[in-house]
């Protein structure tokens, strides 16, 4: 038996005992038999009627609350039920459904808007977005990935990976790949993920071409390089062209003056010199381009700040001990580095006076070293680890290049900046501790 089958049983056996005592009170009073008859006829009458509007009234709500939920499932969240009283049960249910299609409403609206910003976004960012399906054929592809295949998107859904030609790309070991494809050539960074849709793994392919990007750093680094370049030339070159044609009118001179021997040697000492600065500043940028890959092996730090602090001897080194740490690097090289922090925070702070302090902290898996100074601070933080460029007279532009060079092997980073409390300036070398 359905529900509504029961239910409506259920009231009919409920009311039976009372329609056989009223059919047995009517049979049994002193009346005419067309009577009895007539009065037993409307007694089940009324108890069929009473049956059936019952059963009308527990089938439509459930019929009404099923369409409510089909529409739901259907997506058409614009019906409405009536409301029912407060203290209703069924008014309840009714409040409940209207008030789930209206979340509904509220998260689909909200899932079409959010869809429609992300489908604008990938058409239009410069970067190809591949989906694949669990058999690596192609689901998805932006504007920019049908524009690098040189196809449009209904010749490219449903090919194979292999005929794209982005098998290489979809297996690719490292993050950055040399690769060639119908649209375009060069240098892509490659990134995979996996979702799931439909209960089924997909893959998931963004490559970034990096070409542009890096032709402009590299002529960004050329002009760079030139202009620091051109100008230690420059002031190297005209002094030279200047006191080589003040030398070459004084050998010209008949009779040369009495003193021209000595204004021989001090010219050619000039030349000398400035030929021995150029000399210097090859060489210094031969230094910076050839670091060697560091050789590492564990270093405890201790020992090593330690050391460092007791090279310099111009002014006394405070160490400040930190925790127990080691970092895979090369000792070598990371003490070259640690020496340059602590000669420009000695050369800064010998100027006004004061302490310099080197010591360490860790967090998690990062290690960090750091050397403070009293000085008077860095006024151009801009320029401070661009080759060549220094403040101090005679330095080279060298040491705080080649620290970050350094720093940035041992896959770390070196900053420098003004101290937030008290004079002075903070070097902080950030290291990847060493795995116990």
């Amino acid at each position: 038996m359905t529900h509504d089958r029961r239910v409506t049983a259920l009231f009919m056996a409920a009311a039976l005992p009372a329609v056989v005592i009223a059919g047995v009170a009517a049979w049994q009073a002193p009346l005419p038999a067309a009577v009895r008859v007539a009065v037993s006829l409307v007694v089940v009458a009324v108890w069929v009627g009473l049956s059936m509007l019952a059963r009308g009234q527990m089938v439509r709500p459930l019929q009404t609350v099923a369409n409510l939920l089909a529409a739901l499932r259907e997506g058409d969240f614009s019906i409405r039920a009536r409301s029912g009283t407060a203290d209703d049960a069924l008014g309840h249910v009714m409040v409940e459904i209207n008030t789930l299609a209206d979340t509904l409403r509220v998260q689909r609206l909200g899932a079409q808007e959010a869809t429609a910003l992300l489908r604008s976004v990938m058409a239009e960012i410069d970067v190809a977005i591949f989906a694949f399906d669990e058999s690596h054929r192609l689901v998805l592809a932006n504007r920019f990935g049908e524009r690098l295949l040189g196809r449009d998107g209904p010749a490219l859904l449903g090919h194979t990976a292999s005929e794209l030609g982005l098998v290489e790309a979809l297996s690719a070991s490292s993050a950055l790949q040399d690769l060639t494809f119908a649209g375009a050539a060069g240098r892509w960074e490659i990134r995979r993920a996996r979702f799931w849709q439909g209960g089924a793994p997909h893959d998931l392919l963004v490559l970034s071409d990096l070409s542009q990007p890096l032709r402009e750093q590299e002529r960004r680094a050329w002009r760079r390089l030139i202009r620091v370049i051109g100008h230690e030339l420059n002031n190297s070159l005209a002094p030279i062209k200047s006191i080589a044609g003040s030398l070459a009118s004084l050998l010209g001179r008949t009779p040369p003056p009495e003193d021209w021997r000595a204004d021989m040697e001090h010219g050619l000492g000039i030349i000398a010199a400035r030929a021995d600065a150029l000399s210097r500043f090859t060489t210094a940028y031969a230094r910076l381009a050839k670091l060697p890959p560091p050789s590492r092996r564990p270093v405890p730090i201790g020992p090593l700040a330690h050391q460092v602090a007791r090279i310099e001897t111009r002014l006394l080194v405070e160490v400040t001990p930190g925790p127990d740490a080691i970092v895979h690097a090369d000792p070598d090289q990371l003490e070259q580095l640690l020496i340059n922090l602590v000669r420009n925070a000695v050369d800064a702070t010998l100027e006004t006076g004061g302490r310099v302090t080197i010591g360490w902290t860790r967090e998690d898996h990062t290690l960090e070293v750091f050397v403070e100074d009293e000085g008077p601070g860095v006024q151009n933080t801009g320029n401070l680890f661009v080759p060549f460029f220094t403040t101090k007279p005679g330095g080279s532009g060298i040491g705080l290049a080649l620290s970050r060079q350094i720093a940035e092997g041992h896959d770390g980073s070196l900053t420098l900046s003004n101290r937030e409390r008290g004079p002075g300036a903070r070097a902080s070398l950030r290291l990847p501790l060493a795995d116990t």
